[in-house]
């Protein structure tokens, strides 16, 4: 009897603590928006004068071939060398604004969605944000860390009618476990393993209508048909005291199967490895 009150106080006293961290992670959520929004100006500036610079170089561009015949052969090829140049790398200053300021709008929709609140989404986008955010987090924390990964993202996707919220957190979750599990199994086997995860996404018909399906596969430890049958139940977690909260994937289970009305597919094999599917059926928005 004293046990089982004991218990219930742990339990009681992580429950306590779980929500304090809500409450953190709502302001961290109103602190990001602000941050977004005032980084969106000064980005929208730099895109826009990189456009700038680069038809103000196309001009000076017809300029110096009007002048050639006054330029040495040397001379010309050092401004056509140093105009390539200038060319390509306001080429990529472009290209990584206008990728920052996506994550940005990503950021600001996801703060700006009420719980539980259905938004015309870019899917493709968000898993692939959000695969490459968990990534860079591990990265952050194990700069050694280092894996191979494919997305198989279906172009051409309308965007569709999910919780942005609660469908990145679920994304989050698997992709995390991905990226502990080929870890651990890079740790065990050393430089004769090659860690890496695929991510599919495609939007399928079937029986008339339209469902979104999400593909999380790894090449890790997998798990055991018992670890299988617990995966999702709370508290559970195979990861060592202070790693993970068994929190995770029971959450995970309910944003798709409740949340979304959908279903997670689970295949896994030990030493093989494991691939979540989430099932979605989805209105899409013209």
């Amino acid at each position: 009897m004293e046990q089982d009150i004991e218990n219930l106080r742990q339990q009681v006293d992580y429950l306590q603590e779980q929500l304090h961290k809500q409450e953190k992670m709502a302001s961290l959520g109103l602190l990001s928006a602000g941050i977004a929004h005032e980084i969106q100006n000064p980005l929208n500036f730099v895109i826009n004068f990189s456009k700038m610079s680069v038809k103000l170089l196309e001009q000076l561009h017809e300029v110096i071939d009007d002048c050639s015949d006054k330029l040495s052969e040397d001379d010309a090829a050092d401004m056509e060398d140093i105009s390539a140049d200038l060319k390509e790398n306001l080429s990529k200053i472009q290209e990584h604004g206008e990728r920052a300021i996506s994550i940005i709008r990503g950021i600001l929709l996801h703060s700006r969605g009420k719980a539980g609140e259905f938004l015309p989404t870019d899917v493709g986008q968000l898993v692939h944000e959000y695969v490459w955010l968990s990534y860079h987090a591990m990265r952050a924390n194990d700069k050694s860390f280092n894996i191979s990964i494919h997305e198989d993202i279906q172009e051409g996707m309308p965007q569709i009618m999910v919780i942005p919220q609660d469908l990145s957190r679920a994304i989050l979750n698997v992709m995390n476990n991905a990226c502990y599990t080929v870890k651990e199994r890079a740790a065990l086997e050393g430089d004769s393993y090659m860690p890496a995860i695929e991510v599919k996404v495609a939007l399928k018909q079937a029986d008339g209508s339209s469902e979104l399906r999400i593909d999380i596969k790894d090449n890790g430890m997998g798990m055991s048909k018992e670890v299988q049958a617990k995966i999702y139940e709370n508290f559970f977690t195979t990861k060592p005291a202070g790693q993970g909260t068994g929190l995770g994937m029971a959450i995970t289970n309910e944003i798709i199967t409740k949340n979304h009305n959908g279903q997670i597919l689970l295949e896994s094999e030990p030493k093989v490895g494991t691939t979540f599917s989430f099932i979605i059926p989805v209105k899409t928005v013209k």
